[in-house]
């Protein structure tokens, strides 16, 4: 047999077939490597058909089974292999964008923004009404600064600045958290970051500029110290007032320099660091709780820290800074409006304060030229004509506010803020600390008809149910305690019906009226129709019937607009379009709701309309047009109001009295040349003129007014409403009734109104007597039996029930009376207000 291989034939296996065996040499091994070799294959091949040969378990391992496939709800978890690949990409994406980060970001100039543009505020039709002056800053060296005053801001903003990082990761997550969840936007932001904020970048909130900020704050640490970052911060912060710097906001607060400020002074510009806005309360008095809340938790910082003694902590008292002086650009109402347009700016988040206060915004507001002229004209010659601060000590302290509202649309017009911004820097249609008085009654009516609700005996309540006016009248149905208001000169009415309530302002009526509807439901109502959820003392007892609260002239000449608009309500807007650089800034879409019903609204409108022609509001008829509308007085005739509208145009106007020294409420009595104020005298002419002037070329339109059902039902006139020598509302005879008055229901000769008698009405002996004859026979006709000190009758007749004197009751030549006497004012004297 040849030597060469066979190769395989007819087996049909592919390769080369080993040699024949052949015989051993005699003396030759057994087992040669060769033998061995073909031995190993020939048992191979036996062992490949009886899988038992060991040569083949060495050259072949049995194949592990493959990881069964993961099934059902198993397949939606990563394995512990995808958890830990995922975290080291993150890790090495994290580390990797940090040092491309840290790398590429550099420390920049100081941004263009330190030195501040101007904003630039216009009407609507385009004119400009103001331009905010340059701005205010003056630096100074971190050891100018007293230790006390430093610590205070770090008290307030940032404890552990010193011993911290230049940024903390926690806080951004703790504050991201709290904005995301609705618990208040923060900015986690330490010192180092407000001050990179401030001075290298921008204000813009935006995720750019929150990175560069992030890494131009860990850079900056690293290059200065943490005082020169510190003196920074304190130069650059916006203190409010235009005041950018400690220097400039010690000046603008206190009239010091910095180095002379006290530890509770800085403490409250500390404060001020959070929100110069919210706690400014010079310009906001009615935010002196809050400010005070922030100062005493800086103070308490101090002492916590060990930065203030606890007998130093003890004997500081609040610091009330020195009431603001307006830039000299912004004299008269345009002070008021740019102060009134930044609030709503930043109150409604449109711009954050300080992106606003760096400037360069064109701010087209929704005030009207001639309608705000109109405005100032009307106070200037109803109020500040009258006004003789040599003469009368009283009238230092009159100011006024008002504003108008298009019901429609809900853009305000017109308002007035005070005489001149850079005198009075407080805006009297804005601020919230004068009590609404008897404007608010009108939102008890609202929310009963709207709730449906019933006396405590099952009548329903419309402008004819009837109630008892007595003065005094414990409420019924009030689980909180005794509560019985006084009537204005505590006056008893008797049975009233809710309209003549209305008309005259009988407060132990609207305060029966509140228990019965539900005071919670009252509260809801008002705020439905547009009073600030939070003003102050707006609470659920029966006392909010009579306007304890403390809501602004803009606020309260909203919730009026809302019901001249048939009920339905849309927050009012100040701004028509923002822009910065030609760009549009987005402003917050204007949404209309329906607040209460249209019967709600319009019902209470229709004895709105009663006030106005025949209550105490009668001066609000020189607008000459249908109108509706309330007066109201502040606790101590601290303020007056009108509160009215037509069916194109919602106008509220209030006279206040302040102490320009020390800013304290004060009683308007003697001021004007008038022994009182009250709304139907001098707030109500300021409306019927400013109204005439607004609506000028209009057509006149009357309400279109949908009632209740039994609003416009009339009630049988009571058994003892007879007698006079006119109509059925003549009164006269022995009791009278409250509407009473001779065949002419014109009063005395000079102001006299419409209950005060005709012109013979005093010589049958009317209850409301007066006019050119009456008073002086008044006492003998009046009747000994029942004529009382209020209604005629032995207490009052003569001289005293109008005629040449003119009584204190009923109207008259001079004097008038405080009960009956006219539009609110009767004669010369007027009436005591209206409750």
């Amino acid at each position: 047999m040849s030597d060469e291989p066979q190769q395989q034939g007819s087996a049909g296996r592919r390769g080369w077939a080993p040699r024949e065996p052949q015989d051993t040499p005699a003396g030759a091994p057994a087992d040669t490597p060769g033998q061995t070799a073909a031995a190993g294959a020939g048992q191979g091949g036996e062992g490949a058909g009886a899988g038992t040969g060991a040569g083949a378990a060495k050259a072949k391992k049995p194949k592990r089974p493959k990881r069964p496939k993961r099934k059902g709800w198993r397949r939606i978890f990563p394995t512990w292999r995808m958890v830990l690949g995922g975290f080291i990409l993150l890790v090495l994406l994290v580390v990797g964008g940090f040092m491309a980060g840290y790398m590429l970001v550099d420390i920049p100039a100081a941004n263009s923004a330190a030195t501040k543009q101007s904003n630039v505020y216009l009407y609507s039709d385009g004119t400009q009404i103001a331009r905010d002056g340059e701005v205010n800053r003056e630096k100074v060296p971190l050891k100018q600064i007293p230790l006390v005053v430093q610590h205070a801001a770090l008290a307030a903003e940032d404890r552990d600045f010193y011993g911290e990082s230049a940024v903390d990761p926690k806080a951004m997550l703790r504050a991201a958290w709290n904005t995301v969840t609705g618990k208040g936007k923060q900015s986690g932001s330490t010192i180092t970051q407000q001050y990179v904020k401030n001075y290298y970048l921008g204000q813009e909130q935006t995720v750019t500029r929150k990175v560069k900020e992030f890494f131009i704050s860990i850079k900056l640490d690293r290059e200065v110290s943490k005082d020169d970052i510190l003196e920074g911060y304190l130069n650059t912060s916006y203190f409010g007032r235009n005041a950018y710097g400690i220097q400039a906001a010690a000046q603008a607060y206190y009239g010091e320099n910095v180095q002379d400020l006290s530890a509770a002074q800085g403490a409250y510009l500390a404060t001020l660091l959070n929100s110069p806005n919210a706690y400014d309360v010079a310009t906001h008095p009615e935010n002196k709780p809050r400010a005070a809340g922030r100062w005493n938790y800086v103070l308490d910082g101090m002492v916590k820290e060990g930065w203030l003694s606890k007998a130093d902590r003890a004997k500081t008292k609040f610091p009330v800074p020195d009431e603001a002086k307006g830039a000299a650009g912004l004299s008269g109402q345009r002070g008021y409006v740019v102060k009134a347009v930044e609030d709503y700016l930043t109150s409604n988040k449109i711009i954050e304060e300080d992106t606003l206060a760096k400037g360069g915004y064109r701010i087209t507001t929704t005030l009207q030229k001639d309608r705000q002229d109109a405005f100032k004209k009307a106070v200037d010659e109803q109020v500040m004509s009258k006004v003789d601060k040599d003469g009368r000590k009283a009238d230092r302290n009159v100011r006024a506010g008002g504003a108008s509202i298009d019901p429609e649309s809900g853009k305000v017009v017109a308002m007035y803020g005070g005489i001149d911004y850079t005198k009075q820097y407080v805006n009297n249609a804005t601020r919230r600390d004068y009590q609404v008085g008897s404007t608010f009654k009108p939102f008890v009516f609202t929310s009963a008809v709207e709730n449906g609700s019933v006396t405590q005996d099952g009548r329903p309540i419309t402008p004819n149910t009837v109630y008892d006016g007595t003065n005094k009248r414990p409420v019924q149905g009030w689980s909180g305690g005794t509560y019985a208001p006084e009537n204005e000169d505590n006056v008893d009415y008797g049975d009233i019906s809710v309209r003549t309530a209305t008309d005259k302002s009988v407060n132990s009526v609207y305060a029966q009226m509140a228990v019965d509807v539900g005071s919670d439901k009252v509260r809801d109502t008002a705020i439905d129709l547009g009073v600030p959820e939070n003003t102050p003392d707006l609470t659920a007892s029966p006392s909010i019937a009579l306007g304890p609260s403390t809501a602004s002239v803009l606020d309260m000449t909203e919730a009026y607009a809302t019901l001249a608009n048939h009920g339905k309500h849309g927050t009012y807007s100040l701004v028509e379009k923002i822009t910065k650089d030609g760009d549009e800034v987005e402003l917050p879409e204007q949404k209309t709701q329906q607040a209460v019903t249209r019967e709600a609204a319009d019902t209470t409108t229709a004895i709105l309309q009663s006030v106005v022609e025949g209550g105490t509001g009668t001066a609000a008829q020189g607008a000459g047009r249908p109108a509706a509308g309330k007066t109201g007085t502040a606790e101590n005739d601290t303020a007056a109001w009108f509160a009215g509208y037509t069916p194109e145009l919602a106008t509220v106007v209030a006279v206040m009295g302040q102490n320009p020294d020390t800013g304290a409420h004060t009683p308007l009595y003697g001021a004007l040349g008038e022994p009182r104020i009250n709304g139907g005298a001098y707030p109500a002419r300021v409306w019927a003129q400013f109204t005439k002037a607004a609506l000028e070329g209009k057509p006149v339109t009357d309400f279109d007014l949908e009632l209740e059902q039994g609003a416009d039902e009339p009630l049988p006139p009571p058994a003892t409403a007879t007698g006079g020598d006119g109509d059925p509302e003549t009164g006269g005879g022995t009791d009278g009734g409250p509407d009473t008055g001779g065949n002419q229901d014109t009063g005395g000769t000079t102001n006299g109104g419409p209950d005060t008698g005709g012109q013979n009405g005093g010589q049958t002996g009317g209850p409301d007597t007066g006019g050119q004859t009456g008073g002086q026979t008044g006492g003998q006709d009046g009747g000994t039996a029942d004529g009382g000190p209020t209604d005629g009758g032995t207490d009052t007749g003569g001289p005293t029930d109008g005629g040449a004197q003119g009584g204190p009751t009923d109207g008259g030549t001079a004097t008038g009376g405080p009960t009956d006497g006219g539009t609110d004012d009767g004669g010369a004297l007027g009436g005591l207000t209206d409750g």
